[in-house]
C-alpha cells in the first residue's frame, strides 16, 4: 500500500490600511509518497501569497513592525539569552564543572585546564551593543542566479552554514563574519583531521577571518572532532577564532521553539542561528531559507546553491520552520528573501 504522509501548514497575516483590517489565511497541503509528487499545486498560490506579502509590508506602520521585533527580541532574550549563553566562555563556564550534552542528557564533559583554556574569555562581538544589520545565509537552491551577493555584503554582520563554498560571489557574496562547522563534515570530507589538515584549513579560510561555530556537546562523537578542529586552527590558522554552541543554550532554545508549536527532532543549524540573530541584531535579513523542489515561478531548483545532493530525512523539518520564518516575515520580525535581488539603480 503507498504510504503517504500529507503536512498542512498555514499563516495568517492581519494587516491594517485606511479601509480597516483584512485577514488572509493561506494553507499548503504538502504530500510525501515513495513516488515524489509534482509541487505546481501549491508553487503558484505560494508565490502570489508572498507577492501579496511583500505590497502589504510596505503598507505597515513602521512603529508596529519595531514593537514586534523588540517583543521578539525581549521574548527570546528572557528565554534564552544568547546574549550571554549563545557560546562556551570563561564568563559563562568554570573550572572544574560539568557541561551536560544537549541531545544525550546524562552524558557530561568536565571543564579541565585542557577544555578550560579553549574557551574565549567572552564573546567575540561583545553584547551591549547590537550587531546592526545581519543576514543570515542558508544553503537553498533558491540562491543560484539570485545577484544576492552585494546585497549580502552590504550587512554589517553576516552568519553562513556548513563551511558552505564561496565560489557563487555575485549570488551568495564574499564576506562572512560567523560559519558553522558539522562535525560530520570533518569525518566525511576532511578524514577526521587524521591526515587532512591543510584542505580543511583551506575551506576554513575561503571565509575570511569568520569564526567557526561547532556543537561540540550536542552528541559525544562531536566532541573529540571539535577539539581536533580548535588544535589545527590554532596550530595553522589562529587568526580564526573557534566557538563551542553552549548545550544549555541549544535545549533551551529547542524548548522555546517547541512551546510555540515547532515539532522535529533537532533544530536545524540555519534556524538556530536565525534565533539567535533575533536576539543580538538589530535587523535580520535570510537569504537561502527555501526547503522546496520548486521555486516561486515553479521551475526546478538544486538542493544547495551548490549541489543537488538530498538532504538526510529525519533530523529536520525544515518545511515547518519554513512557514514560522514566513509568518515572522509578515509581522516584520525579519525580512525573507526568496528569489532574485533587487540591484540598485
Amino acid at each position: 500500500m503507498l504510504r503517504r504522509r500529507c503536512l498542512k501548514l498555514s499563516f495568517v497575516i492581519v494587516f491594517s490600511m485606511t479601509t480597516g483590517f483584512s485577514l488572509f489565511l493561506h494553507r499548503l497541503e504538502i504530500s510525501e509518497e515513495t513516488a515524489p509528487l509534482p509541487l505546481e499545486h501549491y508553487c503558484k498560490n505560494l508565490h502570489d501569497k508572498f507577492l501579496a506579502m511583500k505590497q502589504l509590508k510596505s503598507a505597515q506602520n513602521a512603529t508596529k513592525f519595531f514593537m514586534e521585533q523588540l517583543l521578539h527580541r525581549t521574548d527570546l532574550r528572557s528565554s534564552c539569552n544568547a546574549s550571554g549563553k549563545l557560546f562556551l566562555t570563561r564568563n559563562n563556564t568554570k573550572l572544574g564543572q560539568r557541561i551536560t550534552y544537549e541531545v544525550d542528557r546524562k552524558a557530561f564533559k568536565l571543564v579541565d585546564k585542557m577544555v578550560y583554556d579553549m574557551l574565549p574569555e567572552t564573546h567575540p562581538w561583545g553584547t551591549s551593543r547590537g550587531l546592526g544589520r545581519c543576514a543570515v545565509v542558508g544553503n537553498g537552491g533558491t540562491l543560484r542566479n539570485s545577484k544576492c551577493g552585494a546585497e549580502i555584503n552590504s550587512a554589517d554582520f553576516v552568519i553562513r552554514h556548513n563551511l558552505a563554498p564561496m565560489n557563487y560571489s555575485s549570488d551568495v557574496g564574499v564576506k562572512t563574519n560567523l560559519v558553522t562547522v558539522n562535525p560530520s563534515q570533518i569525518t566525511e570530507s576532511f578524514q577526521g583531521l587524521c591526515h587532512a589538515r591543510r584542505p580543511f584549513v583551506e575551506k576554513a579560510a575561503s571565509h575570511g577571518d569568520a569564526h567557526l561555530a561547532i556543537a561540540a556537546f550536542s552528541y559525544g562523537p562531536n566532541t573529540e572532532i571539535s577539539f581536533r578542529i580548535f588544535y589545527t586552527m590554532r596550530d595553522m590558522r589562529p587568526q580564526q577564532g573557534v566557538l563551542y554552541f553552549h548545550p544549555d543554550y541549544l535545549m533551551t532554545l529547542d524548548r522555546y521553539w517547541r512551546k510555540k508549536g515547532l515539532k522535529c527532532i533537532r533544530l536545524s543549524s540555519g534556524f538556530m542561528l536565525m534565533s539567535a540573530a533575533l536576539e543580538l541584531c538589530e535587523k535580520v535579513d535570510l537569504y537561502g531559507f527555501w526547503p522546496f523542489a520548486l521555486d516561486l515561478f515553479e521551475k526546478s531548483l538544486p538542493n544547495h546553491y551548490y549541489d543537488n545532493i538530498p538532504a538526510k530525512r529525519g533530523v529536520h523539518t525544515m518545511p515547518e520552520e519554513f512557514m514560522l520564518l514566513l509568518e515572522m516575515h509578515s509581522q516584520g520580525v525579519l525580512q525573507l528573501h526568496i528569489g532574485e535581488c533587487q540591484t540598485p539603480s
